[in-house]
């Protein structure tokens, strides 16, 4: 009977030693279910691992219901620039504040090939009646989708949700939704993500900034120093030569030889 216990250990090990030499697929299967299988709780469907969302990875496609009908994401981004931009909840007051500010600056974000797109975790129902409260506080006119998340995919997808949030889902089986900003180019690529508390508006002014940032650098091969704003200096990148940045810029201004800056046109 000790010689069967004492070779519990070996056989284990051996079993170890063949999941450890199988692919990455093949090990997951001898470990169980896949850690991107869907945990339950309380009925919700919860990711058990979220996608890598990292600066320059491609953003996640979906299909969606928004206020302006049903939507395959990457086709309504097309050849534009996109911002997703995320609410807890409709009928709530930071949020109404929130999208108010977006729907006033329209015109901007026009201006630069941007579309916007919102979404909060209720029904398309419920978000057009939230509307009609945004366009009477705010005096404007939302004309941007908002997309209907109830169950809270696009959310998860995303990783749009607060930890605290999912440690204590609600009795309906459901985690609110926090304040994210993705700001999306046309080849699809995620170039900013911004995640808010709850109880934090967001600065409407900054995205627009970063937008002018991201553009102007793709532009004109440049950085842009802290608090830029478009027409102020910008900074020559440490791959440019000084004596090629003089080539393209013209007057460069060495402050040191890894920090210099020179002036473009809008």
């Amino acid at each position: 009977m000790a010689s069967i216990f004492r070779s519990a250990p070996r056989a284990l090990n051996t079993a170890s030693r063949i999941a450890a030499r199988q692919p990455f697929a093949a090990r997951t299967k001898l470990a169980g279910p896949s850690p991107f299988q869907p945990v339950f709780r309380r009925g919700l469907a919860v990711p058990a691992e979220q996608p890598r969302l990292r600066l320059g990875s491609q953003a996640p496609n979906f299909q969606a219901k928004t206020t302006h009908g049903d939507i395959d994401f990457h086709q309504w981004i097309g050849d534009s620039w996109a911002i997703l931009f995320s609410h807890p909840a409709d009928f709530t007051p930071v949020c109404t504040t929130e999208l108010g500010a977006f729907a006033k600056l329209k015109d901007e974000f026009d201006a630069r090939g941007v579309k916007m797109i919102g979404l909060s975790a209720n029904d398309i129902g419920s978000h057009d009646k939230w509307i009609e409260d945004i366009n009477e506080v705010a005096n404007t006119k939302v004309q941007f989708p908002i997309i209907g998340d109830a169950d809270r995919k696009v959310a998860f997808l995303y990783d749009m949700i607060d930890q605290q949030d999912l440690d204590n889902i609600d009795q309906k089986g459901i985690a609110f939704t926090i304040r994210s900003v993705f700001v999306i180019d046309p080849s699809k690529k995620i170039r900013l993500t911004m995640m808010y508390p709850a109880s934090t508006g967001r600065n409407s002014a900054e995205v627009l900034r970063v937008i002018d940032s991201l553009q102007t650098g793709d532009k004109k091969g440049v950085t842009t120093p802290i608090d830029w704003q478009v027409g102020d200096d910008v900074i020559v990148p440490p791959s440019v030569s000084t004596a090629d940045a003089k080539k393209k810029f013209g007057e460069v201004r060495e402050v040191k030889p890894y920090l210099r800056y020179t002036t473009i046109d809008k």
